[in-house]
């Protein structure tokens, strides 16, 4: 199963925040340079712990379906991407739930760990199993707010969808609630400094909160774009006249005569009148050019079979988060196995574009 994990940038300032913290509150018998280091492993640790855990219960929530296949990793957890009619809300409800529940586990079994560290005399290491689950520990108390995109935020968004059925609507609401509550919190921490002079508590409380409303402006932008593609079908957008030529013909010859000359960025291949697969500029510049003249386009296209393909009926938003998923940027339209169209990333961010600007 492919399934590819994006780290956001946010996460740049969890391991300054981390290692400043655990560089300054443990323990002064260790020198300074030690105890960044143990700052940095600390912060290491945590986002491993935070991936292996996404990995574990999408694999266990998830072991009957397909689950999402892109998960952008928060400082608080995973962001999970996917084509909304996949989502099946009973799993996703018990992926949530588990994903809550388990940053107490490893709270736990971090304290465990400390405890038993403790006991053997290893101060250095004990340390370390105790910052972790102070972490851990605070984002279980964290995901008690019902704010998109934590876990109790990913819930109410899941009864609001199923309650009025607007995915769109569910996740504009549950997303606001989440932009609020970052707002919130940057606010109590600044106030918290102001009355108490603990710049760690206010700085953790500050920066959590910043990241609860990049993460839910995040959300909200993406689905502003979708919202404008949402009345728009793939035979509406798609190109009728596109590039077309035959699997026999080779590289040489299509650079020379239509790439280089017409601007072709893709083509589509046919075997006789049959759909046989899509090339792309990326694939058509990894053949060696001493290969080109030997090489066909059947040798090195996308089959059909491995394609992802449109209905021609396929509302352009769905097809924008297809695209987005599997990091392509041209979809054939089809319509009784025959190729009637394409799709081009272009074309759906040009409307996108276009719309907002005239505030459709």
């Amino acid at each position: 199963m492919n399934i590819r994990i994006r780290v956001h940038y946010t996460w740049i300032l969890v391991f300054a925040l981390v290692t400043a913290i655990v560089t300054t509150q443990f323990s002064e018998d260790y020198p300074l340079r030690q105890r960044i280091i143990l700052g940095v492993v600390v912060a290491l640790l945590y986002l491993a712990a935070a991936v292996i855990r996404e990995l574990i219960i999408r694999l266990a929530v998830f072991y009957k379906e397909v689950p999402a296949r892109k998960i952008t990793m928060f400082a608080f957890g995973g962001l999970y991407l996917d084509k909304r009619d996949r989502i099946i809300p009973p799993q996703w409800r018990l992926l949530y739930l588990a994903r809550f529940l388990s940053n107490l586990v490893i709270a736990v079994i971090f304290y465990g760990l400390y405890a038993t560290l403790i006991n053997a005399g290893n101060s250095m290491l004990a340390g370390m199993a105790q910052w972790l689950t102070y972490i851990f520990f605070l984002l279980f108390l964290l995901n008690f707010v019902p704010a998109y995109p934590l876990d109790a935020g990913e819930i109410l968004r899941i009864l609001l969808w199923r309650s009025s059925g607007d995915y769109y609507k569910a996740t504009r609401i549950a997303s606001l609630i989440g932009v609020a509550a970052g707002l919130f919190l940057i606010f109590a921490g600044v106030l918290v400094f102001i009355i108490t002079q603990q710049w760690s508590i206010s700085l953790v409380t500050v920066c959590i909160g910043w990241f609860i409303q990049i993460a839910a402006s995040y959300v909200r932008g993406q689905l502003k774009t979708l919202v404008l593609l949402q009345k728009t079908t793939a035979q509406d957008i798609m190109v009728k006249d596109f590039p077309a030529s035959s699997g026999q013909l080779n590289i040489g010859t299509l650079i020379r005569e239509s790439i280089l000359v017409k601007g072709w960025t893709y083509v589509i291949v046919m075997d006789s009148t049959q759909f046989a697969g899509l090339l792309t500029l990326s694939q058509i510049k990894s053949v060696p050019v001493k290969s080109w003249n030997s090489t066909t386009l059947n040798d090195c296209l996308t089959p059909s079979d491995r394609l992802l393909t449109a209905r021609p009926q396929q509302t352009a938003d769905t097809l924008l988060e297809e695209m987005n998923l599997r990091k392509i940027d041209y979809m054939p339209v089809l319509e009784d196995d025959h190729v009637t169209g394409v799709v081009t990333r272009g074309a759906l961010m040009d409307l996108v574009k276009i719309r907002a600007w005239f505030g459709v």
